[in-house]
């Protein structure tokens, strides 16, 4: 007889995890306090990128963050408020900014990155998913010289310290290989093993197929704690009744935090709001991916539509949507394309980035629990570290040695 996981949390992580689970022999149980894919998972820009291994602890950063903190027109912000919990993050945060935490997190994130890379490919070619797949890379446009040379350090290091480097293109050259792109830029960096999808299609097509073979969706279920006995969990109380189960698994990303007391433990998270339009495709879109790092936006080529995202807010669980913030991303993107929106707008989102202080993922149990496991915090990452993450969880519960070292992600590291 197969043993019982009841998956708490149904966004991309609770999803990748619950597939390897069931393909790995278990009886899966997920449950979503609102509908599976509905927060982070929903309407983000849905990069699966290799290429982005540091974390956003490093070197600096912290004399950035405060300069951001004053400037309006920044898209990283910190809403002013009474909020220890931030407070203690942010200590905890400036503590790893520097260049030896940088790359230790960094070869972390890369283990779990690169396996999500290969198990992309492996899922899609073996799986009928209808997800708008496509593996043309990531290019990064500058507008100035200065930030385009800039560029070639971090370049370097992502060379020298994990094997991942991108093709130059300067001047008008990145404008001939992405013609999408105004003239005149002064060039751009393109990381050719990135990929990307639509997110919304990636979470319907996956639904469907768990639920075809034999995953019980608990949706509009809100998770309220565990009977237990002795230290170990016996069942998983929601507002829709109790669920039995041998191991379980909480996925619930930016929300994990508020489940401290059910979980019996501290979890050092964060919620980093940020925001996205759907739009239909531009006359001139652009074929391959794109981030502007000089104005922090990105913009998704979807076969079905068209997304700029980014921003960053610590505000909080405040889920309103900021208009200034849509409108950083229009005249952020019209710097660098010639049609930079198209009409209508079809969707404005913001949504809670799970944000840990060192960019690393909590996978592992709860100290409270000897069979209860934790798989969030994948700060801006979840997508592309999802199959990888499934991957690894279906090791652990099922006890097999992994292919991703666990280590650097437990709950209780520095």
């Amino acid at each position: 007889m197969s043993k019982r996981v009841v998956v708490i949390g149904g966004g991309v992580i609770g999803t990748a995890c619950a597939y390897y689970l069931n393909q790995s022999g278990w009886d899966v149980a997920i449950v979503e306090q609102k509908t599976i894919g509905s927060g982070a998972s929903h309407a983000n820009c849905g990069l699966v990128c290799p290429s982005h291994v540091l974390p956003l602890a490093g070197p600096g950063v912290m004399g950035k963050t405060l300069k951001a903190m004053i400037s309006p027109n920044s898209p990283f912000s910190i809403k002013p408020r009474f909020d220890p919990t931030l407070w203690s993050w942010m200590l905890k945060f400036a503590g790893h900014c520097n260049q030896q935490d940088m790359l230790t997190a960094g070869r972390a994130i890369q283990s779990l990155l690169n396996a999500s890379r290969q198990l992309y490919d492996e899922l899609f070619a073996t799986e009928s998913l209808d997800v708008e797949w496509q593996t043309r890379g990531l290019l990064f446009p500058f507008l100035t010289r200065k930030a385009m040379d800039h560029y070639a350090h971090t370049d370097d290091l992502l060379g020298e310290h994990f094997g991942m480097r991108a093709i130059r293109y300067d001047g008008d050259a990145v404008s001939q290989l992405e013609p999408a792109l105004k003239p005149g830029l002064a060039g751009g960096w393109h990381y050719e093993g990135d990929a990307h999808l639509r997110p919304d299609k990636l979470m319907s097509s996956w639904r469907s197929l768990l639920q075809s073979r034999g995953v019980v969706m608990h949706e509009q279920s809100e998770f309220r704690g565990f009977a237990s006995l002795n230290q170990h969990a016996n069942r998983a109380i929601t507002s829709s009744g109790e669920i039995e189960a041998d191991q379980f698994l909480v996925t619930t990303g930016a929300w994990t935090p508020l489940l401290n007391q059910q979980l019996g433990c501290k979890i050092l998270i964060q919620p980093g709001k940020g925001y996205s339009m759907t739009m239909p495709r531009p006359a001139k879109c652009p074929a391959i991916p794109l981030i502007f790092e000089e104005h922090r936006v990105a913009v998704t080529p979807m076969e079905s539509g068209y997304r700029l995202g980014s921003i960053m807010e610590f505000a909080g669980y405040d889920a309103s949507i900021n208009p200034r913030r849509l409108d950083m991303l229009r005249t952020g993107a019209a710097h660098y394309l010639q049609e930079p929106t198209a009409e209508p707008v079809i969707e404005q989102w913001a949504g809670w980035r799970p944000m840990t202080p060192d960019s690393l993922p909590i996978i592992d149990r709860t100290p409270a629990f000897d069979n209860v496991m934790i798989a969030s915090g994948h700060n801006m990452l979840g997508l592309s570290m999802a199959t990888g993450t499934g991957q690894l969880v279906a090791d652990l519960l099922s006890q097999r040695t992994p292919r991703i070292d666990p280590v650097p992600f437990a709950l209780l590291r520095r």
